[in-house]
């Protein structure tokens, strides 16, 4: 499975994981542009809007832990479509909400199935993965991520301009749940991960998959044990919590945790944020934030390839310091000219696409297959709690220190993200998921003296 080259089966596992990445950046960042109709005829206080903004995110942390230990436990395959269902049902519903509680709660339930969505597809899109696909395969998670963000924020802008306002936000957040229809067929077909089963002691339907997938069976698994491995869901929770892996979690949580909190902000709130930076008339904010978003996009793209020949640890460390530049700008020019205020959010985009892909790679590559899902959905948890504050904040903010303040936070937020991860990230390219997920930490210098993949 490490060695063997992609096929038609890995550009559909790929396409179909991708998709809940996809729906996730779809369904996060066009409620930035429903909530200006949405607050248009339901009367609103700012501490509402910032629950609808956060409600999501904070579903997202109950979900990712919930349902990522029991990923591990009950099989990646099972969990596969059901969370995309449940997705599907809330969108369908909150295009007939009649009031601010009603899409709160909405929000609250797509973020649990887009929390539990995870750790499910990325431990298996890692766990069929080639080892040197797979920094360049889950990276593509992230680039999903952000097309999503960006398709968002056309169907948006086409929407406005078609009815000369907000007044089809109802149809914007329709249009998840039929997205959503799509991606649960595309879905179906995928078999099990072969490294749960084999972690189950289920060898012959482990041989059963390798055979379906790669075209014959491994006889390396003939003398497999049939044990049961799996952790119960406290002893897995406790040995990723445990002093084992501590650094590894707190390192991939901040890392998430830097990164993820001013992406959301400005996905979510980004047409108020630029209203509040000057740039109005027409759809001008919203045309701004798809054009960030687009730079998003463009820079995980141009990320795919040095995240597999640079190495993952210095496309962590060096685009973290780059990123911080622009918010230090911003607090310090919050009356600059819209160009600059554009191209200074443009140009954080385009360098966070480092720590936008490793936010998904390290923590499925740093942990083993046992405990996979449930350390993915403890740093997918530790990531939302700073999304879900900073979104529920950030109009506060803006009412109260105005957007030059907001600025200073999320500059402060990036250079903890590069102090963390220039001194615990660690290099993972070329290695075995047993061994990235092993303690033994290999150096950058030791592993270009090794001729052969480790493992």
């Amino acid at each position: 499975m490490d060695e063997a080259p992609t096929s038609k089966f890995h550009r559909k596992l790929l396409i179909a994981c991708c998709g809940g990445p996809f729906l996730d950046g779809y369904i996060l960042s066009l409620i930035g542009v429903a909530l200006v109709g949405f607050v248009a005829d339901y009367p609103v206080s700012p501490v509402q809007v910032g629950l609808i903004g956060a409600a999501s995110l904070i579903g997202m942390f109950f979900g990712a832990i919930i349902f990522g230990t029991l990923t591990d436990r009950i099989g990646r395959e099972k969990m596969y479509a059901i969370d995309l269902m449940v997705l599907v049902g809330a969108c369908f519903l909150t295009a007939f909400v009649q009031g601010p509680w009603q899409l709160i709660v909405l929000r609250f339930i797509i973020g649990l199935a887009i929390g539990a969505d995870y750790p499910i597809a990325t431990s298996l899109l890692t766990e069929f993965t080639p080892v040197k696909k797979r920094g360049f395969m889950i990276g593509l998670s992230a680039l999903a991520w952000g097309l999503g963000a960006m398709t968002a924020f056309l169907v948006g802008w086409v929407m406005v301009e078609a009815s000369g306002g907000y007044e089809l936000w109802r149809w914007m957040l329709l249009s998840g749940a039929i997205l959503g229809v799509i991606v649960v067929v595309i879905r179906r077909g995928i078999p099990e991960s072969p490294r749960w089963l084999i972690q189950k002691g289920r060898i012959a339907e482990a041989q059963d998959v390798i055979e379906q997938v790669y075209g014959h069976r491994d006889m390396s698994l003939s003398t497999a044990s049939t044990e049961d491995r799996t952790l119960p869901t406290w002893d897995a929770l406790r040995l990723v919590l445990s002093r084992k892996y501590r650094k590894r979690v707190i390192m991939c949580g901040v890392l998430y945790f830097a990164q993820i909190t001013p992406q959301y902000a400005i996905y979510i709130f980004g047409p108020m944020i630029l209203l509040s930076f000057g740039l109005e008339g027409g759809s001008l904010d919203i045309i701004g934030t798809a054009v960030i978003s687009l730079l998003f996009v463009l820079g995980n793209a141009a990320a795919l390839k040095p995240v597999e020949t640079l190495g993952r640890r210095p496309m962590t460390v060096i685009p973290f310091a780059l990123m911080s530049l622009p918010l230090l700008a911003l607090w310090l020019l919050p009356n600059g000219p819209v160009w600059f205020v554009i191209l200074a959010f443009c140009f954080y985009a385009f360098v966070s696409g480092g720590p936008s892909l490793m936010e998904w790679i390290y923590p499925n590559e740093l942990f083993p297959t046992e405990i996979r899902a449930t350390a993915v959905g403890i740093v997918v948890a530790i990531s939302r709690i700073g999304a879900a504050t900073g979104t529920f904040l950030m109009p506060i903010g803006l009412a109260q220190f105005g957007v030059s303040g907001v600025m200073l936070v999320g500059a402060v937020l990036t250079l903890i993200g590069f102090v963390v991860t220039y001194a615990w990230a660690v290099e993972t390219k070329g290695r075995s998921l047993e061994d990235t997920s092993s303690i033994t930490v290999i150096t950058p210098e030791q592993l270009a003296k090794v001729k052969t993949p480790v493992g």
